[in-house]
């Protein structure tokens, strides 16, 4: 690709990104989107959220790309046009009808929603359209493939994936905002998080009347109905806590890229580690089926590389860009909210024993996969630095997790024993299912956490 069609990609973005204020003006309207926001930045002497020895590796590098920056800086205030579209009739229809109309759009089709706004029927096309870079049997197979790691693995480190959210305050305030911090909310988005990418693999499960298809829907729905509901509160109560000059907007597409891409990213980081460049036909498959379900969950292509080094560009350029910004209130209270969260359904002394494994499993997962060994001082100001107990507890997990994992990751490779063992993994992963109880992806303004002046009025009553 020339520079002048780079120069004009770049355009384009730029002109889609100051468009969501008149195309959605309800609530873009207040938002200067010519204004680059705090959380961004492109100064090599301002810390960004990579990790120390990361950032000293690549930093210097990454920020030397100009376009590359420069595209991230646009996707920094780039939300999800069709999804916040549907999700500013909330005035309107109000919320529960917004989702009682996408439920059945997802269930039954378009056809089957009476006076369907243009809106809903603009979300449900751009989800049903399927762009000629993803390969559905590849999709499929990576289904397949993935469903032995969240039948075996996922629920011991589902808890640690979730803290990676909390990890800087720019990014994680909004979890702050909608009241996730009660230990029963705390849970209730775990699991969803849990359930949305559980249910995924299973067979069908993103066709376009499957339950995965429903879910990224109720997903995209969640998170915009967030975008709104904070700006406009921002926007009416200048005392609030969202300032779009600081924080600019509430979980733009890029800050969904590292979750939505965790098991491309970690597939990609094997690879290198190993010296290659190319996936093998597994680790293709599951980057594959990463890339569809981020595609159902509104992220563009361009964030969503094929190959194993832009994987990782991509990822270390977002990390690049955003300001670093740990406090405690935000970060802290989310982080600490996670991990004291018990997660087990019931109090036998068995389900106790999981929830102490579980939680100890999370804490070194989510420094090996996230922070790297090298770099305990964010896992001490996080609170999730590894204990010697913790160790231990990690290896009671793997000896119980890593059998499992490798004898069901051979029995895939086998005909007849694949579709036996698929078979057992599929039954499992309902039963995990029923234990994350329905996910309802839903968001209540009322339940956010009070603005500075609704605090003020409190306190004066």
């Amino acid at each position: 690709m020339c520079s002048s069609d780079l120069a004009q990609s770049l355009d384009a973005l730029w002109e889609k990104v100051r468009a969501q204020k008149t195309r959605i003006p309800s609530l873009y309207g207040d938002i200067d989107f010519d204004v680059t926001p705090e959380r961004f930045t492109d100064d090599l002497n301002t810390r960004s959220s990579l990790p120390g020895h990361f950032a000293r590796k690549y930093r210097a590098d990454i920020l030397a790309d100009k376009e590359k920056v420069e595209r991230a800086r646009a996707y920094t205030l780039l939300g999800d046009t069709v999804s916040d579209a549907y999700a500013a009739l909330m005035p309107e229809y109000g919320f529960r009808n917004l989702i009682s109309m996408l439920k059945k759009a997802c269930d039954e089709g378009l056809g089957a929603v009476d006076n369907a706004p243009q809106e809903l029927v603009d979300f449900i096309t751009a989800m049903e359209t399927t762009p000629d870079w993803v390969d559905m049997e590849l999709v499929r197979e990576g289904a397949r493939l993935s469903r032995n790691q969240m039948a075996n693995l996922a629920p011991y480190v589902i808890r640690g994936a979730f803290v990676a959210t909390f990890m800087n305050k720019y990014s994680g305030l909004p979890m702050a905002i909608t009241g996730t911090l009660a230990n029963d909310s705390v849970n209730q988005r775990i699991n969803e998080t849990a359930s949305f990418f559980t249910t995924a693999t299973l067979p069908g499960a993103l066709e376009r009347f499957g339950p995965g298809f429903k879910a990224a829907a109720m997903v995209r729905l969640m998170h915009s109905m967030v975008r709104f509901n904070i700006i406009k509160r921002a926007t009416t109560d200048k005392g609030g806590p969202w300032d779009p000059a600081v924080y600019g907007i509430p979980i733009p597409q890029v800050d969904q890229m590292p979750a939505g891409t965790m098991p491309a990213y970690l597939a990609a980081f094997k690879a290198l580690r190993k010296g290659r460049k190319h996936f093998t036909a597994n680790e293709r498959a599951i980057v594959e089926l990463s890339r569809y379900q981020c595609f159902l969950l509104g992220l563009p292509e361009e964030l969503l590389p094929a190959e194993a080094p832009d994987i990782i560009n991509t990822m270390l350029t977002y990390s690049g860009t955003l300001r670093e910004g740990y406090d405690d209130e935000t970060c802290g209270e989310l982080t600490r909210a996670t991990m004291s969260v018990y997660r087990a359904k019931n109090k036998k002394l068995l389900s106790q024993a999981h929830n102490l494994v579980e939680r100890s499993f999370s804490k070194v997962f989510f420094t090996q996969a996230f922070l790297g060994s090298k770099d305990k001082s964010k896992a001490q100001e996080m609170g999730v630095e590894p204990h010697l107990i913790d160790y231990a507890l990690f290896t009671v997990g793997n000896l119980f997790v890593l059998p499992r994992l490798i004898a069901y990751r051979t029995l895939q490779d086998i005909p007849v024993a694949n579709k036996i063992a698929d078979k057992i993994l599929v039954k499992r992963i309902k039963e995990l299912l029923v234990d994350y109880g329905h996910a309802e992806y839903t968001t209540d303004a009322n339940q956010y956490a009070p603005t500075t002046q609704e605090s003020k009025q409190e306190n004066a009553a």
